[in-house]
């Protein structure tokens, strides 16, 4: 690429940053302010205080090309996260890869919803085993355990690329030492015990994915989003599975699609487990989060 077809080539930060914005606002992108500031961050390798204290510096022509290069991808629908390989979930600054979701604020749901549960049923000074089924890059057992010093847990995922990730991130995190990861389908290679068990299976339905956004469809893995025919094939799997490994007492806890709590919690009492707390809803009032729990004998 030559220096004439590098748009932001001799721009400063901040002329930089509204050309881009205008540029993603034009191709119909959301959030294209937050994104302009994001992918300038990138490119230049400065946090938000930075691009502001250096809104008149000219861009390098190494960052004018990197920046190219994110504007044109982010026209194209690919989302900040994906171009960026990070984002951040409850807090925590997650590794993403093409093997995984990126993970999105609805699945804090999840972990809210887990946490209540925790609470509500263990004594504080109690040591829980965690399994967290399709992990994808790790990010609710992760979660989990930024907030329970002492607890541990397994994350399963059938893809290998997407435990390297979730490996990488409980590195980066400090949670190595309490985090495993085994590859297998849902819970197959599980024998242990366990407390809680959680988990974001793939629950859209396989007519619907090609009516998903760009950013969904065309970058999310399709293994972590078809649910089959009706959505409902991974809770089919995943429920049954889970009422053997729970610890009397113990909780399941997953996400469910929009209109699928009912369906999902009668899959629970077929599987033997009994309902928990009611289903949890997300910031938008969707029903996100269902609970079921292992009855003592």
């Amino acid at each position: 690429m030559s220096r004439n077809t590098v748009t932001f080539a001799g721009q400063t930060l901040e002329a930089a940053r509204r050309a881009l914005a205008a540029r993603l606002r034009a191709g119909a992108i959301e959030s294209p302010e937050l994104d302009a500031r994001m992918l300038i961050g990138a490119a230049t390798g400065l946090d938000l205080t930075g691009i502001v204290a250096a809104a008149d510096r000219h861009l390098a022509l190494g960052e004018a090309l990197r920046l190219e290069d994110f504007a044109k991808r982010r026209s194209a629908g690919e989302p900040v996260a994906r171009i960026l390989g990070r984002k951040e979930f409850w807090g925590l600054p997650l590794q993403v890869s093409a093997a995984t979701l990126v993970p999105r604020p609805d699945t804090e749901t999840v972990v809210e919803a887990a946490l209540e549960t925790i609470r509500a049923v263990t004594r504080p000074d109690r040591r829980l085993r965690i399994a967290d089924i399709g992990t994808g890059s790790g990010a609710i057992l992760l979660a989990l355990l930024s907030e329970s010093p002492g607890h541990s847990g397994v994350g399963t995922d059938i893809s290998e690329a997407a435990l390297r990730i979730a490996r990488s991130n409980a590195v980066e995190l400090g949670l190595a030492d309490r985090a495993g990861f085994v590859a297998c389908y849902y819970a197959a290679a599980l024998s242990a015990t366990f407390d809680i068990i959680v988990s974001n299976p793939p629950y859209i339905r396989s007519g619907e994915i090609a009516t998903l956004a760009t950013e969904v469809r065309d970058y999310d893995p399709l293994v972590a989003l078809d649910g089959g025919k009706d959505g409902l094939d991974a809770y089919r799997a995943i429920l049954p599975q889970a009422a053997g490994l729970l610890a009397p007492g113990g909780a399941v806890v997953v996400e469910v699609g929009e209109g699928q709590s009912d369906h999902v919690a009668n899959l629970m009492m077929a599987a033997g487990l009994a309902l928990g707390a009611p289903p949890k809803a997300d910031l938008a009032g969707i029903h996100r989060a269902v609970v079921g729990r292992k009855l003592p004998p």
